[in-house]
């Protein structure tokens, strides 16, 4: 693209040359541009990567659930006698993937599947081969009503006899989730003349594009962060396993690499139902307190939790909260929404606290969100996310020198990427 120049014609020669003894002052749009950037910059910023292509260890606490189901096939009953029988399981959560010595001993609560009715305690016996364990009662009575496929056994804790020897130890591993950096430049590019010359509203336009640059550069890392896509594997889908790589794109025959963004993740990686449930979709006409209440429970459902989450909105996400009338949760539920009035943070952005019954969300307006994604809302876990830098930003000025080239060009550049783990902790709230 050409240089911008001291031109006669268009708005720097009718409104912005120095034609008028007085110069106006002229006020700026979106002083907070990038809300979402700045929350995770207070994190330490993991900088000095030996490589663009980077990796993190994430775990999920195996204890927090640990459960298996009824397979097919299985006895209709658990006696309550030192017998007991054998029960043929799959769907193993939070338990060594195959049944071995370390399983004898648990104690157990069954319930069917749908988790509304209990139908007994029990222990385990002894494991009798790869997928079937002998359960015996430890209540008085038989489980009922009798066992059926998928029923979930939740184990309580473990009992073990007396002078008998420890359970085999197992142990589960650290995950690697995978990530890599983006290079992102913003150029200004002017003459010199235009740069030396004094201007009206703003006195100097070289000036005026560097701070309105700094603000597209910002913007655009922000939405990156945000809604990056990127084709190298990632490895956080929990139930699939990826292959490290470095598949990237090319432009000119010139290496790119892109960075996966947080609401780009939640898309492709997370779940709109189960225990891992990070997507939400709320209808505004039906939408009400009881639907409310559930949905907040899975968005503060992992300890610890601080009890404060960041919620970053679009427009019309900070609008339904405070709506009336058939579209609004107060006429729905007769429920009145607790929304604090604007506050400003200590990082610069301004807030409003919705409470819920689980935690309060922080709702931030966020600009990046205007557009398609106006009523959505990105609750984050930010414990989780982390800003990570193979190049650190710089402000590069006058790198066009050679031939006494009559101009001057300056480059924003960083070389960042986003490093997500834990996606399920993620929550992205679609409003319609």
């Amino acid at each position: 693209m050409a240089a911008k120049t001291l031109g006669a014609s268009g708005v720097i020669y009718t409104d912005q040359r120095q034609f008028y003894l007085e110069p106006f002052v002229t006020a700026e749009l979106w002083p907070t541009v990038a809300p979402f950037t700045t929350v995770i910059s207070q994190k330490p910023i993991r900088s000095n990567l030996t490589d663009p292509i980077f990796k993190q260890f994430e775990h999920r606490s195996a204890f927090i659930k640990q459960a298996f189901k009824v397979n097919a096939g299985s006895p209709t009953n658990i006696p309550n006698d030192d017998t007991g029988v054998d029960v043929d399981i799959d769907t193993i959560v939070g338990l060594a993937a195959t049944p071995d010595s370390s399983w004898v001993g648990l104690t157990i609560e069954c319930w069917n599947e749908a988790e509304t009715t209990m139908k007994g305690r029990g222990i385990i016996k002894s494991v009798t081969d790869s997928d079937t364990v002998k359960i015996t009662s430890i209540d008085a009575a038989v489980f009922s009503p009798v066992l059926a496929n998928d029923d979930i056994f939740y184990v309580i804790g473990n009992a073990q006899g007396e002078e008998s020897e420890a359970p085999e130890g197992w142990a589960d591993d650290l995950r690697v989730v995978f990530g890599n950096t983006q290079m992102m430049e913003t150029a200004i590019h002017i003459s010199t003349t235009l740069a030396k010359a004094s201007l009206r509203g703003y006195s100097s336009e070289l000036a005026r594009l560097r701070e309105e640059k700094n603000k597209e550069f910002k913007m655009q890392m922000e939405r990156t962060f945000l809604f990056g896509g990127n084709v190298n594997p990632s490895n956080l889908d929990p139930d699939t396993a990826d292959s490290f790589g470095d598949a990237g794109r090319t432009i000119g025959g010139k290496k790119v690499r892109t960075t996966l963004g947080i609401v780009a993740g939640i898309e492709k990686y997370g779940k709109t139902s189960g225990d891992r449930k990070n997507i939400f979709s709320i209808v505004k006409a039906g939408y009400d307190w009881n639907q409310y209440v559930e949905d907040t429970e899975k968005i503060f459902g992992y300890y610890p939790e601080d009890g404060v989450k960041y919620a970053f909105c679009g427009p019309g996400a900070m609008t339904y909260w405070s709506q009336v009338g058939a579209t609004g949760i107060a006429e729905n539920s007769g429920w009145k929404v607790n929304l604090s009035p604007m506050q400003m943070t200590k990082l610069g952005f301004a807030v409003k606290m919705l409470e819920t019954p689980h935690g309060i969300l922080a709702l931030v307006p966020t600009p990046a969100f205007r557009g398609p994604r106006n009523n959505q809302m990105l609750v984050i876990s930010d414990s989780n996310l982390q800003r990570c830098q193979f190049q650190a930003p710089q402000f590069l000025t006058n790198i066009k020198t050679e031939n006494h080239y009559k101009g001057i060009k300056d480059v924003y550049f960083a070389d960042e990427g986003l490093g997500m783990t834990l996606i399920e902790s993620h929550y992205l709230i679609k409003i319609s």
